[in-house]
């Protein structure tokens, strides 16, 4: 896994240096805004994709290589085929923000994907969300999101609704009243007949703001309903994970809520907390209450086992047998000297949702390598006590050499297979294979999107399968990389320590550079 530091300040003057390095990133970002024609209207640009995309006039489908780097997409296993949907997402590279509104299939079986065009898709967006459903020859479901300025200064938050017909390949824009406010980052789940759509947060050039407001649309009526909810629930957050239960309750766990803590200065928080919101029956009629519940209840859930340590940017998905895998996402540590380290986990956890206990994984290869050096050693112990005894008949040393290189062969799984450390990495799973795909890792100031794809059997857990294998000649980087000057020669040469590994990432030169260890 990889970290990134920033130094305390010997000479204690922080907060100077502090406010020349914020005056100067701004003077940076207002030649950029000037560069890059940010100012545009949000508004206009999105009309104009929309008008490109009305002008289409029939689907295209075409056969093509993997996406290009992007994150904060969408991965949606197919209800009915073995496919899974990619839509959306962004990319930055340093100088420049893309966002998509792309659509791809992933055929499963022949490893292939297909990029459609279909008219009047949505708006180009990144941190949606997406459900799919198999009613009406299938569906794909997309709320809200949001298009930013190529220098991320300027945000546009949607709250539209949108489905996209699978058999017909049609998409569909759906207008009802009710619906929540334009938001990104928030979370959306299937139950029965709801989408219900929890947090998230809205970012303007002035202000943000998270919410912890709790929405559902009904798939039998096309309208938005109220929820009435009871007890106390989680605090406003975005990025949290929303899972369904077995029993009909949906559970919230972690999150990520920026609060000001002075002038112009802003604290994260990374939540590790967990709540249930449970369906409470409202009359006599089963039927009905099974099916529509307006009537709801908050209450904290309890965690034992092996609890993760705090993180933001975590992917989780919910598989068979009423769990859930959970997999990186970045660890933030700062404390009041203004020391911050942030690592990059590559870490595993299965969470039982039913007793809310953790359980750290491990690749079931790694542990039967453990097992059979145990019982070589013991093998080698025995035989060292009976080399001296007449017709022992141990093997010779070259023998359990070779016996031990073969057993390796067969068990051992190398370090550095499947996933490397990774935040908002894209999850899913379809006939109880789990498949991950891309997120971000950072080195310094070098942020570097991922494209690379692996899947696993979540039943026995025992390799990863590299399916899009992660492409070098893309990883890119344009932005400046800062230095400063006022640092002392030790810190100097602790720097320049990760000169090369940073020149490597900027220039794309080794995956080993960009990735470290």
């Amino acid at each position: 896994m990889g970290k990134k530091n920033k130094k305390k300040d010997k000479k204690g003057y922080g907060a100077e240096k502090t406010a020349a390095k914020t005056a100067k990133k701004a003077e940076k970002r207002a030649r950029k805004e000037l560069q890059l024609g940010a100012d545009e209207d949000l508004d206009a640009l999105i009309a104009e994709f929309t008008e490109l995309d009305r002008k289409r006039a029939e689907v295209s489908e075409q056969q093509c290589d993997p996406p290009s780097p992007r994150c904060s997409m969408s991965l949606t296993a197919h209800p009915d085929k073995d496919e899974l949907i990619m839509f959306g997402g962004e990319y930055f590279n340093g100088q420049k923000t893309f966002v998509y509104n792309d659509l791809y299939i992933y055929n499963i079986k022949r490893n292939e994907w297909t990029l459609v065009k279909a008219p009047n898709a949505p708006p180009p967006r990144c941190a949606h969300q997406a459900v799919a459903l198999s009613q009406g020859g299938g569906q794909l479901w997309i709320f809200g999101g949001e298009f930013s300025s190529p220098t991320l200064s300027q945000f546009h938050h949607y709250k539209d609704l949108w489905v996209y017909h699978l058999s017909e390949k049609k998409w569909e824009k759906i207008s009802s009243p009710g619906a929540p406010t334009s938001r990104s980052g928030h979370r959306m789940v299937v139950y029965k007949r709801l989408l219900v759509i929890f947090g998230g947060f809205h970012e303007s050039l002035r202000e943000y703001r998270y919410f912890n407001d709790v929405h559902a649309f009904n798939l039998d009526t096309y309208q938005w309903i109220k929820l009435s909810i009871s007890g106390n629930g989680p605090s406003p957050r975005s990025a949290c994970q929303f899972l369904t239960r077995t029993d009909g309750a949906l559970l919230v766990y972690g999150g990520y809520t920026k609060k000001p803590v002075k002038k112009d200065v802003d604290q994260g928080v990374t939540h590790d907390d967990m709540f249930l919101l449970s369906p409470q029956k409202e009359t006599s009629d089963e039927a009905a209450a099974e099916t529509m519940p307006t009537k709801w209840k908050w209450s904290r859930q309890s965690q034992s086992g092996m609890k993760p340590l705090p993180r933001s940017g975590t992917s989780m998905v919910v598989t068979a047998g009423n769990r859930a895998f959970m997999f990186g996402g970045v660890n933030d540590l700062e404390d009041d000297d203004e020391d911050l380290e942030s690592e990059f986990l590559e870490d595993m956890y299965t969470l039982d949702l039913e007793r809310g206990k953790w359980f750290e994984l491990q690749l079931r290869g790694k542990k039967q390598k453990k097992k059979r050096r145990r019982k070589q050693k013991e093998k080698d112990s025995e035989k060292q006590d009976n080399e001296n005894d007449e017709g022992s008949g141990s093997e010779s040393d070259e023998e359990v050499e070779e016996e031990t290189k073969a057993a390796a062969t067969v068990t051992e799984v190398p370090e550095d297979a499947g996933p490397c450390a990774r935040m908002n990495c894209l999850m899913t799973v379809k006939r109880g294979i789990l498949y991950l795909y891309g997120g971000v890792y950072e080195r310094g100031d070098v942020e570097i999107t991922l494209n690379d794809m692996y899947a696993i059997d979540v039943h026995k857990f025992d390799e990863w399968k590299t399916l899009v294998a992660l492409d070098k000649a893309k990883q890119e980087w344009k932005g400046e990389v800062s230095s400063d000057e006022d640092d002392d020669e030790e810190e100097e040469e602790d720097d320049d320590e990760g000169d090369d590994e940073i020149e490597g990432a900027v220039g794309g030169t080794t995956e080993e550079s960009i990735l470290g260890s």
